[in-house]
């Protein structure tokens, strides 16, 4: 796995520092930053979601974000869901992305500050399969009853997400 380099900030967003990726996975300490963007069906009714590939050494083999990715050193939150549109999803249009939300997640294993976007668009997409085994998007029902039983097949990041766009994990 390639060592990227990611900018360290303080909980207010500021850069303080760098630290290379396999630092800034197992040191919660460390706060680093990622983009997110929901990638929502033109009929409004279903959502883009991501399975992540088994070998993910995080929250391996569970449904995420539609995509996800870290800022690279220097980068802006815009550049950096842009970017992983193309790199995840194969994505060539222009996008319009819409700010949704910030949050801070917050675990055992790493602290991100997280930048959510939406987009409107139903592809066409060609997933990157290093990083992703499925997408497909899930109607709301889906998504509610998965979460009425628990919400396992989801990570945490997503269930979090979810509860701000009105749904969540039970």
């Amino acid at each position: 796995m390639n060592d990227e380099l990611f900018d360290i900030v303080d909980d207010n967003g500021i850069v303080i520092g760098t630290a290379p990726r396999s630092k800034c996975h197992g040191d919660p300490t460390l706060i680093h930053r990622t983009a997110h963007v929901f990638v929502f069906h033109p009929d409004g009714q279903r959502i883009l979601l991501q399975l992540r590939r088994k070998d993910k050494d995080i929250q391996p083999g569970k449904w995420d974000t539609s995509v996800g990715g870290h800022l690279d050193h220097g980068e802006d939150f815009e550049t950096a869901a842009l970017r992983e549109l193309k790199e995840e999803l194969g994505f060539s249009g222009t996008a319009e992305l819409e700010f949704l939300f910030d949050a801070k997640i917050r675990n055992e294993i790493e602290s991100e500050n997280t930048r959510v976007f939406s987009l409107i668009s139903d592809g066409p997409f060609s997933f990157q399969k290093s990083e992703i085994d499925d997408i497909r998007f899930w109607s709301f029902e889906e998504i509610d009853r998965e979460l009425a039983s628990g919400g396992g097949a989801f990570t945490p990041n997503l269930c979090e997400e979810l509860k701000k766009l009105g749904r969540g994990c039970l």
